[in-house]
């Protein structure tokens, strides 16, 4: 027999006969998918845990609002709430303390709902409470860079600047259109609250906690409400699941770059994650990837900065007052027209002006500290001269 010399085709079948690698690799890279009893079990999981996040958001409203009609300091007249001035620099500043908007906002509710602060007191606290969380999202990335950051590393304080600006466009303007709207009589005629039975339904669940409770200080109920909503909002964050910045980033998502869809998608995902900061924080990994480009998220902040009112309307009913409602619902119309307007008339020039401000914030550190620390500033000094001349 004559000898063959091996070759690629002689090789083949023997190749083919062996063990294929690549499978032995899936097995150790690749989890197994979990089983319909593991799901059940997770999905089981997840109900309970949203259920216990909106037992105690809810109770905590009724605690914060039974401590707010016994606080002396925010009675009417007083020089944290003397006006709508002092509630605005109010709702601001407390957004800073906490690190969040939304409790500070759930407070400005309650305390109208208890009647110790009027609804344009309370309409300017909700909108402080809004500027003070797109500035927390600004002070996280300032700290970050002025740590060391240069060039890429930018790119999130940019983002933060463009937030920042964005919801100051929205709501300063927004702010006089909503308390014309408040002002206005037959605005006064809209009445919206949940049925009588849902009062009694809050009495049930939760009168044995509030009897319980009635002998404490207002302070201490005030507060211990306040951080009660932080944790049940920190619950509800949890819920949120991750997000894959390579699926956000893939082809399939390319047309949420154009502006009308981005827009959508920033008041959907806001509305979904009940949380303005985690809708825009979504953003931060985009741009500093290069994913995104930073002129292109502004019609995401914007709607982000809609959808966010949302969830204070549904604080608003729960709170079960006709005046939290009307206020959230100035606020909806009110920075709902501005927004639109802005996309619809104004966002070219909206575009290149934060654009070319934070360009001049990021020239230098020095600046953008000077800039940071007169966002600190501001709020105390709205509450200052608005009771120097309120």
């Amino acid at each position: 027999m004559a000898y063959q010399r091996p070759g690629p085709q002689a090789d083949a079948p023997v190749r083919r006969a062996q063990p294929s690698p690549p499978d032995t690799a899936r097995d150790e890279t690749a989890a197994p998918a979990p089983g319909r009893a593991a799901r059940a079990r997770h999905a089981a999981w997840v109900t309970f845990e949203a259920l216990v996040a909106l037992l105690l958001f809810v109770g905590a409203l009724q605690v914060m609002k039974e401590g707010a009609g016994q606080l002396d300091l925010l009675h009417r007249g007083t020089w944290l709430v003397r006006n709508a001035g002092s509630t605005l620099g109010l709702g601001w500043i407390g957004a800073m303390i906490v690190l969040s908007g939304a409790p500070i906002a759930a407070s400005a509710l309650t305390l109208v709902a208890a009647g110790t602060i009027s609804t344009a007191q309370g309409f300017t606290m909700v909108t402080g409470s809004r500027l003070g969380a797109a500035f927390i999202v600004l002070l996280v990335a300032v700290v970050y860079a002025l740590r060391g950051g240069e060039g890429k590393r930018m790119a999130p304080v940019s983002t933060a600047l463009i937030a920042l600006l964005a919801a100051a466009a929205i709501y300063v303007p927004g702010t006089l259109l909503g308390l014309g709207l408040l002002a206005w009589p037959p605005f006064h005629h809209i009445h919206l609250m949940f049925p009588a039975s849902f009062g009694n339904l809050l009495d049930l669940v939760y009168g044995p906690v509030l009897d319980a409770v009635a002998s404490w200080p207002g302070w201490l109920l005030f507060c211990g409400g306040l951080g009660l909503i932080v944790v049940s909002f920190k619950l509800f964050d949890a819920l949120v699941p991750d997000i894959d910045e390579r699926d956000l980033a893939g082809s399939r998502l390319a047309w949420v770059r154009r502006k009308w869809p981005m827009f959508g998608l920033g008041i959907v995902f806001t509305l979904a994650t009940m949380s303005v900061s985690v809708a825009v924080t979504a953003l931060v990994p985009l741009v500093a990837k290069g994913y995104l480009k930073r002129d292109e998220i502004l019609p995401y902040i914007i709607g982000a900065n809609i959808g966010t009112l949302g969830d204070k309307l549904v604080i608003a009913f729960l709170v079960h007052s006709a005046a939290a409602v009307l206020i959230m619902v100035a606020e909806i119309v009110s920075m709902t027209a501005v927004g639109l307007a802005l996309m619809a008339f104004a966002y070219r020039p909206l575009r290149s002006g934060i654009w070319r401000f934070q360009r001049q914030m990021l020239r230098s550190r020095t600046r953008l500290a000077m800039f940071t620390v007169g966002l600190f500033v501001l709020p105390a000094t709205i509450v200052a001269i608005s009771n120097l001349f309120g």
